[in-house]
């Protein structure tokens, strides 16, 4: 659950920051009151670390042990 809340947040983050590059339009600075206000800081921290979280994505092993079975059994 978790990963897919850090996946949610990180993609949010991209879609923000792809506004800010083509339009340059902060989408979350203009839903939550400016860049500074203490809900826009808390957004972009959870996008920080959330794609921190998401770098752990990386480097894990997707195969589950029911996977694992299912490729044994064949």
């Amino acid at each position: 659950m978790l990963d897919k809340i850090a996946l949610t947040l990180s993609i949010i983050g991209g879609i923000n920051w792809g506004l800010i590059g083509l339009f340059q339009f902060d989408l979350v600075a203009f839903l939550l009151g400016g860049s500074g206000s203490l809900l826009s800081r808390i957004v972009y921290a959870l996008v920080g670390l959330s794609a921190l979280w998401c770098i752990s994505l990386l480097f894990r092993d997707t195969d589950t042990e029911d996977h694992r079975q299912a490729e044994a059994a064949h």
